[in-house]
């Protein structure tokens, strides 16, 4: 995700105006300079503050995932294996594709959990959702289960209170990733002052990873955010998420070991005042007591599938089973400023060069989808080759961040002219299939990141198409070669075909066209781009001008 606009979030500080009569307007003048006084002193305090910087770091105690041995006689290991294969290689996986089933999946497994639980998010937001996370963990800690919480610091602040009275609890915790440098204030101060440090501001840990007993594990798109589990009152995510069995497992938790272990990540004791712990507690008790303890989801899920919570009340999981790999960026990605030494061996080059190797199709699904010139020319090399590809992402009026949207419209038509189908999330057309998720009065956008080669082989993870992605944060992902897992997959994107626009080049005029079907199979064709207006038009080729294209 891109970095959202700094100075779009400042609260309004209008300052109050000189009267017009002489008298009034004199003494009106000095109140205001009085008032603007104690502003600048307390801004200039604040300040002092915030450039004190970040702690020097200190090497921390090295923790690990428990061993696969230790925990194999958990509720969950046994569960995790009860219909495993003879193959014991192959691992087994589970697509989490509407909310409240993904949401409530992470919960049970927490109520499971025996050992431990390895937690890593880049937004894990003070709502709804994040509180009844963070409720479990807790619970999960007290009975004696070992939780380590690593989230990024670009939106911890929001929680630094809650994230250090947790680590005051036993078996529990927190460390940030690359915290912000200015460490006073509200979160909108500190992305302020923390601009003065832009190459470090601007790098982030976007990796989503949840392990359990190290056992069982979902990784894919989703933040821990009520928008992302289709709990928001304003807009909400189509996304997906997967959840993980078998021996690609461990391999997840060597990559959370590697980042909680890293030299870009400070543990909360040296970044927050640590309360006492009865202090703690009244906190913990008053935030997370009210949290709810699950979510209304469907009785089956889009593939017919019973809550992961039932399946692991009864023992067993269903799970198609395939040969995987993870591909993870490691934590000093965000150090490098050589583009080829941050791209190389990364989660973007290695899902490339699987898309690269295609012999028939390419199904791309990314919320934000800029290719450059280097990806629309192995685009267009691919078409030479009798590649289809086809590529869904969010339309104008369904983006969270036009900027990167207008970088992604340079490109749209040369690939229409490649033979490229390209498809945009209609922000009000996804909302009227309700088998996606109950949108209520909000509206829908993509989320989700796969791509899905010759129908076999599959990528699912944090990553997006995109120069962010590649250059400037950390990812991690999935491959899993199943041709029936990539199924499945299908199965979902046909439910999310009427919620789309096609986008065509009329073969008349050559101008875009948006195409529009619905369930019957009639279409209407607009000529104006959905969400389109001049003023955000002129804006984003302004900051194109400015912004290089591997920050969208």
């Amino acid at each position: 995700m891109a970095l959202p606009g700094v100075i779009g979030t400042l609260p309004d500080r209008s300052m109050p105006r000189p009267g017009g009569a002489s008298g009034a307007g004199n003494t009106s003048a000095l109140r205001w300079l009085a008032w603007l006084r104690r502003f600048a002193l307390a801004m200039a305090c604040l300040a002092l503050v915030g450039c004190a910087g970040l702690p020097t770091y200190q090497p921390q105690p090295q923790t690990q995932a428990p061993s696969p041995a230790s925990v194999a006689q958990t509720q969950l290991a046994r569960i995790a294996r009860a219909d495993a294969p003879d193959d014991r290689s192959l691992s087994g996986f589970r697509l989490l594709a509407q909310g409240p089933t993904a949401f409530n999946a992470r919960l049970a497994l927490a109520r499971y959990a025996e050992k431990s639980i390895d937690a890593q998010y880049y937004v894990l937001q003070r709502d709804a959702t994040g509180l009844a996370f963070l409720r479990e963990l807790r619970a999960a800690a007290e009975r004696g289960v070992r939780v380590r919480l690593l989230v990024d610091g670009l939106y911890a602040p929001v929680s630094e209170d809650l994230y250090a009275a947790l680590s005051v609890m036993p078996n529990f915790e927190v460390r940030q990733f690359n915290p912000l440098p200015a460490r006073a204030g509200p979160l909108p101060w500190r992305l302020m002052l923390s601009m003065r440090d832009l190459r470090h501001l601007n790098r982030r840990m976007h990796n989503k990873l949840f392990v359990v007993d190290n056992s069982i594990a979902i990784t894919g798109g989703r933040n821990i955010a009520d928008e992302y589990f289709m709990l928001s009152d304003v807009s909400n995510f189509v996304d997906l998420d997967l959840l993980v069995t078998g021996p690609v497992v461990p391999e997840l938790s060597q990559s959370f070991d590697e980042f909680w272990n890293s030299e870009q990540v400070r543990p909360m004791s040296l970044l927050q005042p640590v309360p006492e712990k009865e202090d703690a507690q009244r906190l913990l008790d008053s935030a997370l007591a009210s949290a709810p303890r699950r979510f209304i989801e469907p009785g089956v899920d889009l593939l017919g599938l019973p809550p992961v919570e039932t399946q692991l009340e009864a023992g067993w999981l269903t799970q198609v089973w395939g040969d995987a790999r993870v591909l993870a960026d490691f934590p000093g990605k965000i150090t490098l400023d050589d583009p080829e030494a941050s791209f190389a061996d990364s989660v973007t080059q290695r899902t490339v060069a699987q898309i690269q190797g295609a012999r028939s199709d390419v199904l791309i699904v990314s919320p934000y989808f800029v290719p450059g010139e280097r990806g629309l020319a192995l685009i267009q090399d691919a078409a030479s080759r009798g590649v289809q590809t086809s590529v869904i992402t969010n339309a104008l009026n369904a983006t969270d961040e036009t900027l990167v949207y207008s970088g992604y419209s340079r490109y749209r038509e040369p690939m229409l002219k490649s033979g490229v189908r390209l498809y945009e999330l209609g922000a009000h057309l996804v909302t009227r299939d309700r088998k996606l998720g109950n949108f209520k009065s909000s509206s829908g956008r993509l989320h989700a990141k796969v791509a899905v080669v010759d129908q076999r082989r599959m990528f699912i993870g944090s990553m997006n198409f995109d120069g962010r992605s590649a250059w400037l944060n950390t990812e991690v992902g999935l491959i899993v070669e199943s041709t029936e897992l990539a199924a499945e997959f299908r199965l979902l994107v046909d439910e999310l075909g009427p919620g789309t626009y096609e986008l065509r080049l009329d073969p008349k005029q050559g101008a875009m066209t948006w195409v529009e079907r619905d369930i019957d199979g009639g279409e209407t064709v607009q000529f104006d781009e959905p969400g389109w207006s001049t003023f955000h038009r002129w804006r984003d080729w302004l900051l194109l001008q400015l912004v290089p294209e591997e920050m969208l």
